[in-house]
């Protein structure tokens, strides 16, 4: 760009000492003499090679600027090369397939924690039923084991030691039928909290996953937003940089216009000077020697035509004059191999140019292909988010779900709080805990239940009235004695159901249980009714 300008102030400068030269030509027969002259075009000699050093300085502080420039700009190139680079780790890494079968299976096990609470909400629900009847049918019990004992009293009197070692036998099977169905709720019991302790330290591990994948979400924004700016800095400085080299071509080509306009005027003055200094022999010379000049002329086109070149000799010896005196040393070769140098250090420097438009183009295209990248991998990151959002927002409502079935319960959370850093409250690491003590009181709840029934279903069949045998109790004591010692139907037991699946029970198996519990008592009631009424006939139809 330097030389580019540098020559044209050269050409201005040359066309400007021609225009003076020819306007000297035309008035030779002026007042100036020739040391005036002389004087003249030193002054004006000196005036150029002053201009000609300050376009140096010029140029020179120019390129300098020009290669700072150039410097900051490859500096640039390899930062946006790093983060590119770094950019495309980070997307490799959150699209290898152990992270997406990462988030796949936190995706089931949000799932299945979502079912698993459903299905306590279900059991909470059956429980808070089963104890408002519990409630009812103790208070009942109570009530009649008050009425039961002065019976049991009495029939324990009246039957023999047969009957009570058969209702001991009868009692041992159901008690060790019932241990064995406990001790394997027990064993199933601790088998899930095992599990649940290996959920909890896999949702540990989980969520410090995602605080790691958040943090790397973060700074890979982060990078995205410099590199943007960086990218939108690069790309102001390229439009700069293309309009400078516009301006530059256009202002070349003006000066090329204009130096050759002037150069065809420049030669039109030299022909039309040297026609006026031909005239002017002519009429100065007499026809004789015109004459002998024309026949010298005809006898020297032969020469002129072989000496083509010789018609411009003049004209090149003032160019050269022209040369010498640009020249500081004398040496226009020297000056000659110094324009060929510049001439071709502009070529480089507008090809490196080129190279780099073509750079930044590239570098353009691969910035726009890593904002889409990044535009996907911020819009999952969202749906990510507000998928953690909801899983949280659905485990705060399981917790407080959890601690209104703690408190209407009345569980005990002192095993809880004795826990370093527990302050009572329902958190992630203890839900589980809180998990076991619902389970151990429902658990006990059922037991209670099926224990009442159990009494209640024996203290009808105690309520059988007092007979006497002489007054025709001999046919009930003859049916007692051939009673058979059977083993006890576990159909009375509602943990006595071997085909029952080793998993908490929802709110459709308890409703079954109990409808079918309800069935049984009435068959069983029915039945002892009807022993009732056949010894009341036989009483009456007995004689007094």
């Amino acid at each position: 760009m330097d030389s580019i300008s540098f020559r044209n102030s050269f050409l201005s400068s040359s066309l400007q000492v021609k225009r003076r030269r020819a306007s000297h030509a035309r008035s030779e027969n002026s007042d100036f003499t020739e040391k005036e002259k002389e004087m003249m075009a030193e002054a004006e000699l000196r005036k150029l090679q002053q201009q000609f050093r300050i376009m140096v300085e010029s140029r020179k502080s120019l390129g300098f600027k020009t290669q700072q420039q150039l410097f900051h700009q490859e500096r640039h190139i390899q930062a946006l090369k790093q983060e590119y680079d770094e950019i495309n780790l980070l997307l490799t890494l959150t699209k290898s397939p152990r992270n997406l079968y990462i988030d796949d299976r936190n995706f089931m096990e949000l799932r299945f924690l979502l079912q698993t609470r459903d299905e306590y909400d279900a059991l909470i629900r059956a429980t808070k039923n089963l104890i408002a009847e519990l409630d009812d049918k103790v208070e009942e019990v109570e009530k009649k084991i008050k009425t039961q004992k002065n019976l049991m009293v009495k029939l324990r009197q009246e039957y023999d030691g047969k009957w009570l070692q058969k209702q001991i036998h009868k009692l041992d099977n159901q008690l060790n039928h019932a241990t064995v169905h406990f001790d394997t709720i027990l064993t199933r019991n601790a088998m899930l909290r095992e599990e649940i302790e290996t959920l909890q330290c896999q949702k540990t591990i989980f969520e410090g996953i995602y605080s790691r994948l958040h943090k790397k979400l973060e700074q890979q924004k982060r990078t995205m937003n410099t590199s943007i700016e960086q990218s939108t800095q690069a790309y102001e400085q390229r439009v700069e940089a293309l309009a400078r080299i516009s301006a530059m071509n256009e202002r070349r080509s003006k000066d090329i216009a204009q130096f050759n306009i002037e150069f065809r005027e420049l030669e039109r003055i030299y022909n039309h000077e040297t026609k006026l200094k031909a005239f002017m022999l002519i009429k100065l010379v007499d026809r004789s020697e015109i004459e002998e000049q024309a026949k010298k002329e005809e006898a020297l086109k032969a020469r002129k035509r072989a000496k083509s070149k010789g018609e411009s000799f003049e004209s090149y010896e003032v160019a050269y004059m022209r040369l010498l005196k640009l020249t500081e040393n004398g040496n226009v070769g020297q000056l000659v191999e110094d324009f060929l140098e510049k001439e071709e250090k502009n070529f480089a420097y507008f090809s490196y140019v080129t190279e780099l438009n073509n750079d930044m183009e590239r570098l353009q295209k691969r910035i726009e292909v890593i904002q889409e990248k990044l535009q996907k991998t911020t819009e999952n990151a969202n749906l990510y988010a507000y998928s953690l959002k909801e899983s949280s927002k659905i485990l705060d409502q399981l917790k407080s779900a959890v601690d209104f079935l703690f408190k209407k319960i009345g569980c005990n959370a002192t095993k809880i709080t004795q826990h370093l850093g527990e302050t009572g409250e329902i958190t992630d690491q203890n839900l589980m805990q809180y998990f076991s003590i619902v389970e151990k009181k429902s658990n006990d709840l059922l037991l209670i239940e099926s224990f009442l029934r159990y009494k209640q279903v024996e203290g009808e069949l105690d309520t059988v009235p007092l007979l006497n045998p002489f007054l025709g109790g001999s046919a009930l004591l003859k049916k007692m004695d051939a009673i058979k010692v059977t083993p006890p139907s576990l159909s009375m037991d509602p943990f006595a159901d071997t085909s029952e699946p080793m998993e908490p029970l929802d709110h459709k198996n308890l409703r079954a249980m109990v409808l079918e519990n309800q069935e049984k008592e009435k068959a069983t009631r029915n039945s002892i009714a009807e022993r009732l009424e056949s010894g009341r006939e036989k009483k009456k139809l007995s004689p007094v």
